[in-house]
């Protein structure tokens, strides 16, 4: 069954339901869409869909090749462990900034955004979960005075935000990330670098192990359906 019109026809829309898809692994990694295919899906006009693509390339969710189409990113499990490598050494040296230069009144406030005892109400839905996590860890580089260090941080976050969400399915991994930030927080709170960092580590190999895994086997049963005769693309994903 066609999905019914969008109501709002504008790029934000058709950019929010092929976001989702994407990280649904409804549009399959590597697999290909184009405008016009889009557009009669949503049934828009051309304007949006591209505008919507343009923002989807610019934060890592897909590649647009010129005259041929728009492509998934492909999922290249080694790749994206470079990138996490990548993203620890720029957070741990975010954290020797936030040491130094963070005043203690911003680290209580951020503190207490993740304290586990008040989490109760919030909400656990991966993707807000999964975006709250991310402007964590870029806050706390942000406190540390470097702007130059938060950019290069976001980039990486580009790259690896299609399997970071999946640290975010289970509520245990929420309560643990509660957990987690509180006690960075915490050790930041007493200026104890070697504390920090150390849970910064942990912190951030727990999350890695758990959203690789995860990926690995959510890929595996799409190709079990695409091996069924039921291939995850544009035209089944609904």
């Amino acid at each position: 069954m066609p999905h019914s019109p969008l109501k709002r026809s504008s790029s934000q829309a058709v950019y929010e339901r092929l976001r989702h898809m994407i990280l649904e692994f409804e549009l399959y990694p590597g697999s290909r869409v184009t405008e016009t295919e889009l557009a009669e899906r949503f049934k828009v006009s051309r304007t949006p869909v591209r505008e919507a693509l343009q923002h989807l390339e610019a934060d890592g969710y897909l590649t647009i090749r010129p005259k041929q189409g728009c492509f998934i990113r492909e999922l290249d499990i080694h790749r994206l462990a470079q990138f996490y490598d990548v993203r620890v050494a720029l957070e741990l040296r975010g954290l020797e900034h936030v040491c130094t230069y963070a005043k203690s009144s911003a680290l209580e406030q951020l503190a207490a955004a993740w304290d586990p005892e008040v989490q109760q109400g919030r909400s656990t839905l991966s993707e807000t979960m999964a975006s709250r996590d991310e402007a964590f860890h870029v806050q706390l580089v942000e406190l540390g005075g470097n702007p130059v260090l938060a950019q290069y941080l976001r980039d990486v976050n580009n790259h690896i935000r299609i399997v970071r969400r999946l640290d975010f399915t289970q509520n245990m991994r929420i309560d643990a990330t509660y957990q987690e930030h509180y006690a960075i927080c915490q050790a930041l709170l007493r200026r104890d670098l070697t504390t920090a960092k150390e849970l910064m580590v942990r912190h951030i190999q727990r999350s890695e192990d758990f959203a690789r895994t995860l990926t690995l086997t959510e890929l595996a049963q799409k190709r079990i359906q695409a091996a069924a005769g039921r291939p995850p693309s544009l035209r089944d994903a609904d």
